[in-house]
């Protein structure tokens, strides 16, 4: 997922601006009597409508215009991406429907707007909009000026040839392996530090292409024995190398090792907007609606099946 960092503004006044101008409000209708009832047509889904209750948990402001901005970095598949090439306000992917199917259940419609990623955070401190998404990555240091909504959770997959021949179940089936990852990526960095703390006397051999597909050639050659790489970008590739290749299922990590949650930003002090859109991505969650979103997006081995708020691990 999107790891790399963002600069935080340190002004306090930017901070408190930002408070002011997004939302910071705490008061809410609580009935939800106040509610337009939005509709929203998700490809591969349908109609997703509002919740009244649900959108009584919204506060009284942002329910009072009924809309919100939402800020993104595209191209970034499958989580967000431009609907027309060349076109750079018009979008889809997981993220956006995920994000228009939450927000018409609570009543809410959501625009969204291209920027520089190492943007997002800043200009969302700085109140120039409400929210940020597009398979960014809940980080314990992007906490400090957002709130995260988590939707889904990312880690490491291994690629192995078809059959498995060396029975690789688990990160600890590693030691004593030749591993691919890209260079510099996390997988190379966390795969060091295990292989130092866990694999004593079976060192994994960490061998770094400047690109995934090289990677994945490398396996294919026979020159290394497994590629470790963002799970959710593997499973695509699982698909297209059928007799090939294929991914290791974990029983006890199921979204990859060192899963890491995916999230939706919101302005730290707007932390009851925050819990609208972590109780309407549940009730997407519990009816179905989430599994059907992404499935459109060929994105099941990242599903949870709890939303929650700010659980990153690092």
């Amino acid at each position: 997922m999107r790891i790399r960092h963002f600069a935080l503004l340190g002004a306090t006044t930017a901070l408190l601006a930002a408070t002011a101008a997004c939302g910071g409000s705490s008061s809410t209708a609580g009935s939800g009597d106040d509610v337009k009832p939005v509709s929203v047509t998700v490809d591969g889904v349908g109609d997703v409508t509002t919740d009244t209750a649900l959108a009584g948990k919204v506060p009284a402001d942002v329910r009072g215009r009924g809309t919100l901005t939402v800020a993104t970095n595209a191209p970034y598949q499958p989580f967000i991406d431009f609907k027309v090439e060349g076109k750079n306000d018009a979008f889809k992917g997981l993220d956006y429907d995920l994000f228009q199917a939450a927000s018409a259940r609570l009543g809410l419609k959501a625009t969204f707007t291209q920027q520089p990623f190492d943007g997002l955070v800043p200009g969302l401190q700085a109140a120039k909009y409400d929210a940020i998404a597009g398979g960014i990555t809940d980080k314990k240091e992007r906490q400090q000026v957002a709130t995260f909504v988590d939707y889904s959770a990312s880690g490491t997959g291994f690629l192995v040839k078809t059959g498995n021949p060396l029975a690789v179940k688990t990160v600890a089936d590693l030691c004593g392996r030749k591993v691919a990852v890209q260079k510099a990526s996390n997988q190379a960095k966390n795969l060091a530090t295990y292989a130092k703390d866990s694999c004593a006397g079976k060192a994994i051999e960490i061998k770094e292409y400047p690109e995934n597909p090289q990677a994945v050639q490398a396996l294919i050659a026979g020159n290394v024995d497994v590629v470790a790489a963002t799970r959710v970008n593997l499973v695509d590739t699982a698909a297209s190398l059928a007799g090939k290749a294929e991914l290791v299922e974990d029983a006890s990590a199921p979204n990859g090792w060192l899963a890491s949650p995916n999230g939706f930003g919101f302005l730290k002090a707007n932390k009851e907007l925050a819990e609208a859109y972590r109780a309407a991505v549940q009730s997407l969650i519990d009816d179905g609606t989430y599994t059907k979103i992404l499935a459109q997006w060929k994105q099941e081995p990242i599903a949870i099946k709890q939303a929650t708020i700010d659980q990153a691990i690092d």
